[in-house]
């Protein structure tokens, strides 16, 4: 039935059936707990191919998952039975060093555009590992070490190319579509696919510095809140961050700029007590963005929940050391261009907010499935009273609960508007899913 509706001879790219050489790779996605099998794949080497892939799959009535990175903790790109649009042949990227513009295609990785910008000194905030795909992460929002200079990824999109739920293809601009434009800048993989991105660049130079301070965990409440107090005056340049893993509690920061001016500010770091291990390093800034990529790929089983603060209170940091020591716990400093930008302009939601959150575990033994799911959810309990609010591209498996902490509810009634316009029939339901109006 599907190759007397869409073969190989309607395609620029390729389609792959499940017997096919090279379908067993492509349906891989990053978290090694997902191995579903899609009925097709198809791979698309053009935007008409989008068009044609949409289209056909209604025709099919097949459920569609849309990959681009495949980072969805929950895997929601490889729909069993259904059809995965591979965008990952989608990935060139275009810059243009006088305008300060990128033009990236809806399949590119963030390494792509972090590589193609900083030949010419330029970047724009692209997330922290770069294997992480462009589209999922601009669409949610895009938290990165340049957020605080310049704002979010979605802050930073011009206009978006979108092939909607009919398989016809939209702009999206402050002028063209305003209403869609407004809602991608957060909203999700909702209303379309994205098959173009179109970013500003910043002149940001090419270098880096990484400052990190190790403390043992006994005693390391005082260092959690005097670093927290020297985060509330940082520069912009500086990323405060700190994690907790092991034993084992890290402050510090990145800088992205002059390392000079960084390592001037790290002195600061001194009056938190005396470190167990002091790290400084300068990189580049295509280092700083390669340096927290997975080596095990896709091989790994992983989980995570996430909160916002907008206050971290002593009392949060006494919640937090006490969670379960094999999952890895992080915070990273918000604030700066992000809340500059009134919240009403975006969907993205929470600019006030001055820290995210992570409970993060990752194993390899499918017999260790629900007791790491399970420490995950108990670390991230403790902080949930402190909690103001939830990072879209964090939640996993929270459901309607999940919508409803990512977006208040006046936004989230005109995200449901939008979804009324634009994909009224759910079609792209695998994401964290907004539904339409009943």
């Amino acid at each position: 039935m599907t190759t007397t509706i869409l073969s190989s001879a309607d395609l620029d790219g390729q389609l792959l059936l499940p017997d096919d050489p090279g379908y067993d790779h492509a349906r891989r996605v990053w978290n090694a707990m997902v191995d579903r099998r899609p009925e097709l794949i198809v791979r698309c080497a053009s935007v008409g191919d989008v068009r044609v892939a949409v289209r056909a799959a209604r025709e099919l009535g097949l459920e569609v998952g849309v990959r681009c990175g495949g980072h969805s903790v929950l895997g929601l790109s490889a729909p069993d039975g259904g059809m995965m649009i591979d965008l990952t042949p989608l990935a060139a990227v275009r810059v243009d060093p006088e305008r300060r513009r990128a033009w990236v295609q809806g399949g590119a990785l963030l390494g792509a555009l972090d590589l193609a910008a900083q030949e010419h000194g330029l970047a724009t905030t692209a997330g922290n590992v770069s294997h992480t795909g462009v589209g999922g992460l601009t669409l949610g929002g895009g938290m990165g070490w340049l957020a605080r200079q310049h704002g979010l990824a979605c802050d930073n999109v011009v206009s978006f190319e979108m092939v909607t739920a009919n398989g016809d293809l939209v702009h999206a601009s402050a002028d063209q579509n305003p209403e869609l434009y407004w809602g991608l800048r957060g909203g999700g993989g909702n209303f379309g696919i994205v098959t173009e991105f179109e970013f500003a660049l910043h002149p940001v130079g090419t270098r880096a510095l990484s400052v990190e301070v190790d403390f043992p965990v006994e005693g390391a409440a005082g260092v959690l809140t005097g670093w927290r107090d020297l985060n509330a005056a940082a520069p912009r340049q500086a990323t405060f961050a700190a994690t907790l893993i092991d034993g084992i509690v890290t402050v510090g920061f990145v800088w992205v700029g002059d390392p000079e001016a960084g390592r001037l500010h790290a002195r600061e770091l001194q009056g938190l007590g005396r470190p167990a291990e002091e790290r400084i390093a300068e990189l580049s800034y295509v280092e700083l963005q390669r340096r927290d990529d997975t080596v095990e790929g896709h091989a790994v089983r992983r989980y995570w929940k996430g909160h916002y603060f907008r206050e971290l209170p002593d009392a949060a940091f006494d919640a937090l050391l006490e969670h379960h020591p094999s999952v890895a716990a992080s915070l990273q400093a918000y604030g700066g261009a992000i809340a500059d930008v009134p919240d009403e302009d975006t969907a993205f939601s929470h600019r006030d907010t001055s820290f995210e959150y992570v409970a993060a575990t990752r194993w390899t033994d499918p017999a260790e499935d629900a007791e790491r799911i399970e420490r995950a959810r108990t670390s991230a309990a403790r902080l949930a009273p402190f909690a103001s609010g939830a990072y879209v591209n964090v939640l996993t498996d929270e459901g309607a609960a999940g919508i409803r902490a990512a977006y208040p509810q006046a936004k989230l009634a005109r995200l449901t508007a939008l979804k009324d316009r634009w994909d009224p029939g759910n079609v792209f339901h695998l994401n964290q899913n907004i539904p339409p109006t009943p």
